[in-house]
């Protein structure tokens, strides 16, 4: 069925305006023209090999598109079966993974670290003790540690990308330090998701990769999402991705291996997949295998803004747990995005209207110093303002019940 159709019919269905009811350039034909105008024009301006998107409403898709190549050598086509690297979107899955064992009794959020990984305590902490750091903080990205999990290396061709395993982390430790009191502010860290990840085998009995399968993605019919090195029979599907700065394009690596940083960064998927967990995070009431993944409550908890991302009271772009809040035009939307390895990704969420969209490039593209020419993370930015504008609107909840806070 034609993607206009399904959202023509989700309009229906969710008792809104259709297009006979408002102005037509305001039409739900008329808005996914203009998206669509608007995503072409972008990859071609932005020199981005391909992308693709896909929009929800109650769970069900209403719109998508793919642009542009999988692999421009072969010319293959972006297509539905496309996968893409999720970088950090990757942190969302630990996010719901701990939320997981806590409700199940395996552990609290307020648990020092160093409980579960004492190795910690090789780490300079010149603020206090190391187990006043607590998952919470993790969580929150607010624990002090430094941004990067793999500071220190270059570009030849025997140094990894990310560590590959537990003990190179573990020797970074006596080498690193606390760079703020622990819970005073925001500062993004990937180590800190890695630790949570190794706190996710260590009280599973599964590797990361295999705990996240077997509670996360087989519930939620993911069979085509995988973890880091790709199965074979998925290979042909997954894109190539290229980063790109002044012009010139560099093929990243194929089939990444993400090493010991998989809880951060390792996701890959088709959006088929990634509609399936935007449905899932949209809800639906009384949905047992929903619940069975995670309680709706707990879900929520995650949504609650903890701590400013540009200072610790502002919360109009705000962390909850492995979660983002905003704020954009009145509304709260519920976020995060990833990029690694030329590949760059978001996906955003409104609860109170279950509407949700995901997008993903294969080419990284940089700006120059002059802040000029190709741009892809401009461009997320374009499309996401858009989509907030435009389409989350046609689905937001009726004006009487909007009356109170959004």
């Amino acid at each position: 069925m034609n993607v206009r159709v399904l959202l023509t019919a989700a309009l229906l269905a969710a008792a809104v305006p259709t297009a006979a009811a408002v102005p037509p350039e305001t039409s739900p034909e008329a808005v996914c023209r203009r998206f669509d105008a608007l995503f072409d024009a972008g990859i071609a301006e932005n020199e981005i090999a391909g992308a693709s998107v896909v929009i929800l409403h109650d769970g069900k898709i209403v719109h998508k598109k793919n642009v542009g190549l999988a692999d421009p050598e072969s010319k293959k086509p972006t297509s539905d079966a496309t996968i893409f690297h999720w970088a950090s979107v990757t942190k969302t899955f630990t996010g719901v993974a701990v939320l997981q064992l806590r409700d199940r009794g395996k552990l609290s959020l307020d648990d020092a670290i160093v409980k579960y990984l004492p190795e910690l305590r090789a780490v300079h902490d010149p603020y206090g003790p190391i187990d006043a750091i607590t998952l919470r903080h993790l969580m929150t990205h607010s624990a002090g540690f430094r941004s990067a999990t793999w500071p220190w290396g270059g570009e030849k061709p025997w140094q990894p990308a990310e560590p590959a395993k537990w003990s190179q982390l573990v020797a970074m430790f006596p080498y690193t330090e606390i760079l703020f009191r622990p819970g005073s502010r925001y500062a993004y860290s990937n180590p800190g998701v890695v630790f949570l990840g190794r706190v996710i085998e260590l009280l599973s009995g599964d590797g990361y990769e295999v705990y996240v399968d077997k509670n996360v993605l087989k519930p939620l019919g993911m069979t085509r999402t995988y973890f880091d090195k790709a199965p074979y029979h998925l290979l042909p599907d997954l894109s190539h991705s290229f980063e790109s700065e002044n012009g010139k394009r560099t093929p990243g690596i194929f089939d990444l291996d993400t090493g010991i940083t998989v809880s951060n960064g390792g996701l890959n998927a088709p959006l088929s997949d990634m509609a399936k967990w935007l449905a899932f995070l949209s809800g639906e009431p009384g949905n047992a295998v929903y619940e069975g993944v995670l309680r709706r409550a707990s879900l929520e908890e995650m949504w609650v803004p903890r701590i400013g991302v540009r200072s610790p009271e502002d919360l109009s772009e705000a962390m909850g747990l492995l979660f983002f809040v905003e704020r954009h035009g009145g509304r709260t939307y519920i976020g995060h995005s990833g990029g690694q390895n030329g590949f760059v990704t978001h996906l955003y969420l409104r609860p109170p209207s279950r509407t949700a969209y995901a997008i993903a490039f294969n080419t990284n593209a940089v700006p120059g110093k002059d802040g000029k020419g190709p741009d892809t993370r401009g461009l997320d930015r374009k499309l996401r303002d858009f989509l907030f504008a435009n389409v989350f609107p046609l689905f937001d909840e009726p004006a009487a019940a909007r009356a109170g806070p959004r």
